[in-house]
């Protein structure tokens, strides 16, 4: 352990080669007899390190060179000064390697981030910086290089247990290059990203298998459980001679044992016993992480991602295409592949499932029906008889409304970009593969509460559904008109009963939980969006919050103050982030409800992931809310709203009150068929009462919170309601609004004395 750190390892071993080489001087003889004793010295060094393929493949190369200059005569003389050469300029490329490392990994980090204020906080493990390396460091490096770019906020290394690598030489290199840092025990650092405060783990890697399972470091693969349970990004950065294609997976690394001094003695073997006499020890030197955890692969050649839907990484043919989109004033004098530019060599953020993306205007609209034979015979007719309407809120998609004259449907498709923003904020096109596995399976649960999916396009992130034509109109427009919705409430109550219940461990196997929690867990960015708009901006000074100022300057000052609320959301974000109980839609606003007096459609959710069942519902209620505040700032001297206000408060209390019920209708008829609770330990009805109890309880308070969270990021933060926006007459909009947030705030900080949505309902009336 004197010398650690795969690229470290190759390069501290040529040159130690190097040196014995250049003691042998003068030299004679034969160049063959020259290569055989580089041979054998070679494979004594590769035998010392066997996980770290860096040493294995600079050795090969390094003899292939020297074997080059064999055969083409060269004398023993000339074959060592060959070695030489050749381990010098692995020097050099080492150290232009970690820095394009940095450089890359640094842009790959800022595209998928949300971090606002002073920048990101990056949590590495081990050491990876100029003491794992030649000089810059690959993981490091790419905290340096964030680091020198003004976007880092805090380094966070973890200790390293049992040798400290972290604590001993990582935390050393932060603080002697004046970045600011914290050191963490290694069993802190889930906990620190439930408390949402790491932005992305960036490691390094001792070998790459060539579907990406990586080894590192033991711990590696304990973070990144946690950073994908948390929704965490985790990268792995290390050059491309750290990849071993020539495994296929991870089960066939072999591991080091390292003494088992390391854990009985302090100070990693070198203090005293500290163990107890004839304990057996287990001292992994690395463990594993499977390609499934792994976000990204960061390498001196670009980012290597993962295609849509797949769970390893296809590193061979990305080695193929890096090495073949190399020009040759890029390539050294052997036709080895230089480091290049991120700009030349980034891999697309989205992979290449999305490389033939165009956005689709109305012009391009109707050329791309054309192309789909089954949405030809869904209109009718020829693209001549085609009506094409772009119907978007502007937000975020485009959508379009296409009739013919047999039929009509939906065309929605994803931008790269937060659309009402602009490019400059980047947004991840998988959202669309996310929002129609929800659609499907949302509408096997409730069918007729869903619209149909006719098409998907992945590679377009184009999704074509049902049309729901006129009299459906979106439920906020309806509630803005004062508009009665007689089914609303048992529409709604249904739909959630159904689809959280159906989708949680109360209906499912663990087994089958856990893989549909992993696989939503890849709507990433829509997940931290939600995180960044409702939990985090409201409460801080940031640039898309947004008010009625001056007004209500002084009450979201006091918002900002309010130590309570902050402990609240503290804790309602952290249930965000770590409880996975069942499928969300994410975004149940009204603006995502299609309605008429008969019929409720659900629509948009893009934002689908396994969360809170609370968070659903309170989104909800929490939009009901604020139309029912709202309606005093349309009210007119004809129409004064109030037999509207009570039918609101009636649906708002009926909403919960059916959800109740209904909800615990499919828990009678299947309890059991989870794994929550068997029917072997709560084996009696009494018992059994007690837990449902207990559960909805919490999920109460829960849907309380969250709904109040929601109205609060509705008053002060990037996106209002139209609810409320449009007010004309502004006083009157600013009583709503203020309003809106002293009752949301209450109702954050004082949902545990309510026990029934009838009291709520009383307070919301009675609130001023």
């Amino acid at each position: 352990m004197v010398v650690r750190g795969a690229p470290a390892i190759a390069i501290a071993a040529a040159l130690a080669l190097a040196v014995e080489v250049e003691r042998l001087k003068p030299v004679s003889g034969n160049g063959l007899a020259a290569v055989n004793f580089l041979k054998n010295r070679l494979d004594y060094l590769v035998s010392s390190r066997p996980t770290a393929v860096n040493l294995a493949d600079a050795a090969t190369t390094l003899l292939k060179l020297s074997q080059k200059a064999a055969d083409e005569g060269a004398d023993a003389a000339a074959v060592y000064e060959t070695y030489l050469e050749g381990a010098e300029k692995m020097l050099d490329a080492d150290v232009a390697s970690n820095k394009a490392i940095g450089a890359f990994g640094a842009d790959a980090l800022l595209q998928g981030s949300t971090a606002s204020g002073n920048g990101m906080r990056v949590l590495t493990h081990c050491n990876t910086g100029s003491l794992a390396t030649s000089a810059y460091g690959t993981a490091l490096g790419v905290i340096r290089a964030l680091h020198a770019q003004g976007k880092l906020e805090t380094a966070i290394c973890t200790e390293t247990r049992p040798y400290n690598q972290g604590s001993r030489l990582t935390a050393f290199e932060l603080v002697h290059d004046k970045i600011p840092a914290v050191l963490v025990a290694d069993s802190a650092a889930a906990s620190m990203k439930s408390l949402g405060r790491v932005d992305a783990v960036v490691v390094g890697a001792d070998r790459i298998a060539a579907n990406g399972d990586t080894a590192n470091k033991i711990g590696t693969y304990s973070l990144a459980i946690s950073a994908f349970h948390h929704g965490v990004p985790f990268y792995v950065a290390a050059p491309l001679t750290s990849i071993d294609t020539a495994i296929k997976s991870g089960e066939e690394i072999i591991i080091e044992q390292r003494s088992p001094k390391e854990l009985t003695h302090a100070h990693g073997g070198q203090g005293t016993q500290i163990a107890a006499n004839g304990v057996g020890v287990w001292n992994p030197a690395f463990d594993v992480t499977p390609a499934r955890l792994i976000t990204g692969i960061i390498t001196d050649q670009g980012v290597i991602t993962k295609a849509a839907n797949s769970d390893v990484f296809d590193i061979p043919a990305f080695i193929a295409e890096s090495k073949e989109g190399c020009p040759p004033s890029t390539k050294d004098s052997n036709g080895m592949a230089a480091p290049r530019s991120p700009q030349a060599g980034s891999a697309a953020k989205d992979g290449d499932i999305h490389a033939s993306f165009k956005p689709l205007d109305e012009t391009l609209v109707a050329g791309y029906v054309e192309s789909q034979p089954g949405l030809v015979t869904i209109l009718g007719g020829t693209s001549a008889d085609w009506n094409v309407k772009e119907v978007g809120d502007g937000n975020l998609n485009f959508v379009y409304i296409l009739t013919g004259p047999k039929g009509s449907f939906v065309l929605k498709q994803a931008l790269p970009y937060v659309r009402c923003v602009g490019e400059s904020w980047p947004m991840t096109l998988e959202r669309a593969y996310f929002e129609t596995t929800v659609l499907r399976e949302h509408g096997r649960l409730a069918s007729h509460l869903v619209p149909v999916v006719y098409h998907f396009d992945h590679p377009m992130a184009l999704t074509v559904m049902e049309y729901l034509a006129p009299p459906h109109i979106i439920l906020r427009k309806g509630l803005i008109a004062g508009t009665v919705y007689p089914l609303l409430a048992q529409h709604m109550a249904e739909f959630m009963a159904s689809t959280l219940f159906h989708t949680s461990l109360l209906a499912l196997s663990t087994m089958k939980h856990r893989k549909e929690v992993a696989h939503f867990c890849g709507n990433i960015e829509m997940c931290r969006l939600t995180e960044q708009v409702i939990f985090t901006e409201p409460y801080m000074d940031a640039a898309n919050n947004r008010w009625s100022s001056p007004h209500l300057d002084t009450d979201v000052q006091a918002l900002r103050e309010d130590s309570a609320i902050k402990l609240e959301i503290a804790g309602l974000k952290s249930k965000f982030c770590e409880r996975t109980q069942a499928l969300l839609h994410g975004d149940l606003h009204s603006g995502s409800i299609m309605v008429t007096q008969n019929s409720t459609k659900i629509i948009d959710p893009e934002f689908g992931f396994y969360g809170p069942m609370g968070f659903d519902l309170g989104a909800f209620l929490g939009n009901l809310i604020l139309a029912y505040i709202s309606q005093d700032g349309h009210a007119t001297s004809q129409d004064d709203r109030e037999g509207y206000k009570l039918w609101l408060l009636k649906t708002i209390g009926d909403t919960w009150q059916l959800f109740s019920e209904k909800f615990l209708v499919h828990w009678d008829q299947n309890w059991g068929s989870g794994d929550a609770y068997k029917k072997e330990v709560y084996n009696t009805k009494d018992l059994q009462l007690l837990v449902q109890k207990s559960f909805m309880s919490e999920l109460f308070q829960d849907t309380l919170g969250y709904a109040a969270a929601k109205m609060i990021r509705r008053i002060v933060g990037i996106a209002h309601v139209e609810d409320m926006e449009s007010i004309s007459d502004v006083e009157k909009k600013v009583t709503c609004e203020r309003r809106a947030l002293t009752f949301a705030k209450h109702l954050l900080k004082e949902r545990s004395k309510y026990s029934d949505i009838r009291q709520v309902c009383n307070a919301l009336q009675g609130s001023r």
